[in-house]
């Protein structure tokens, strides 16, 4: 099976064709520019010089939460409209998830973290069982407190991988709590890592694809506090 997937949940944005668990190609930018510019040029670059057609692919995966939320609109958007343009199947993973595949090779307790400010991370925990990362919690924002407290009543270290790894660096060794690192060119999420978490799942329709948030965006959360603090009128 020929997977074609897109990842834009955070800072760094990337695409990637994989077929049969082998990566055929990836293209990744981290250069600051928003993903609605650089996305669809990558994806157009690497079929073009893969030499593989837009129409061969048989799934179109996509990371589709926790994150960045203009990321993660911008990716599952994409994804929405190649998908009924081309009348090919999607599937819409978890970040995280995919970002637990980047721990594959190092095995033991992966702890995949993106920052999501406010001193928490998103998070969920995976153990690597014959190659393949077996969930251990749901994703999650939890705070690092809660997150180091956690892990210490685990008693092995964790591997730390994805964009919130130095907050979390910071935050354990303050705190006496031992890690290891992913190396620098597996910490940041990937597409390869989408194509590898959306291989076992069941596609779905673009109707019934949509962006997963573990909490209100920042302009909900002013919204509600203006509103629980504003002064009645009435009175």
């Amino acid at each position: 099976m020929l997977i074609l997937a897109l990842e834009s949940s955070a800072k760094a944005a990337s695409v990637a064709l994989v077929r049969d668990g082998e990566l055929v190609a990836q293209y990744s930018q981290c250069c600051g520019l928003t993903h609605s510019r650089t996305l669809l040029p990558m994806l157009e670059d690497m079929m073009k010089n893969s030499g593989i057609d837009l129409n061969e692919p048989d799934l179109i995966a996509v990371a589709q939460g926790p994150g960045s939320f203009t990321g993660i609109r911008i990716g599952v958007s994409t994804v929405k409209g190649l998908a009924w343009s081309l009348e090919k199947d999607c599937v819409g993973v978890s970040t995280l998830e995919a970002m637990a595949w980047h721990g594959v090779a190092a095995g033991g307790l992966i702890c995949p973290v993106m920052d999501a400010r406010r001193n928490q991370v998103y998070n969920a925990l995976f153990d690597i069982d014959n190659g393949v990362p077996r969930r251990l919690t749901e994703d999650r924002a939890i705070s690092l407190e809660e997150l180091c407290a956690e892990l210490k009543g685990d008693g092995r270290v964790p591997l730390l991988v994805g964009d919130g790894t130095e907050v979390c660096a910071k935050f354990f060794d303050a705190a006496g709590q031992p890690y290891r690192k992913a190396p620098g060119n597996l910490v940041s999420q990937s597409a390869w890592g989408v194509a590898m978490a959306a291989s076992d799942k069941e596609p779905c329709s673009v109707h019934d694809l949509l962006p997963v948030y573990l909490r209100l965006s920042q302009a909900e959360r002013e919204r509600q506090e203006r509103m629980y603090t504003r002064p009645d009128s009435r009175q």
